[in-house]
């Protein structure tokens, strides 16, 4: 074998390996810069689990009618990535409505004196892209408030009470039954 010849084979080979590695650490959600985050907890009886993806704000414009993250009056995936997962185990009552229990797509249209809050039959979604209205299960009402300090990533809470999700300088409460 020549020397080019080998040079050609390694030169191959070393860019089969790095293009394996690149793949895989395209596939470690943990890399992303909205890593994935579950919020887990009971709400009486029923067992709640919100699985998203938690984007930072970075200095951005997020609930403005010019935010791009996520404007006012649009359906929002409410999280980065694919589309947040809202999931129970028992039937409950969010903001005094029926959901059974199940696994949704939750999305939100935020907006400054309230918000929708959506719960979608379809729950493996990427963003909201393919959202379809005809697919919700439930939508409630929600008044978001000014949170008592800046939470630079979204984060979601499951109280005793229900669900908040907290992200810059807004809290909105879901009450849950």
């Amino acid at each position: 074998m020549t020397t080019t010849r080998i040079n050609r084979i390694l030169a191959l080979t070393l860019a089969g390996v790095l293009m394996t590695m690149m793949a895989w650490a395209q596939g470690d959600k943990a890399n992303r810069p909205s890593p994935p985050a579950v919020a887990s907890g009971k709400v009486k009886d029923a067992t709640i689990t919100i699985n998203y993806s938690s984007p930072s704000v970075k200095g951005r414009s997020v609930w403005e009618p010019s935010g791009k993250l996520a404007p006012y009056g649009q359906v929002w995936r409410a999280g980065a990535n694919e589309a947040t997962t809202f999931e129970t185990d028992k039937a409950i009552k969010v903001e005094g409505k029926e959901l059974p229990a199940g696994k949704y797509g939750f999305f939100a249209i935020p907006d400054e004196k309230e918000w929708t809050i959506i719960f979608n039959k379809v729950p493996n979604q990427w963003g909201a892209f393919k959202y379809d209205q005809a697919q919700d299960q439930l939508r409630v009402t929600a008044k978001p408030k000014k949170s008592a300090q800046m939470n630079e990533k979204l984060v979601y809470d499951v109280t005793n009470k229900g669900v908040v999700l907290k992200w810059e300088n807004v809290e909105v409460p879901i009450a849950i039954q």
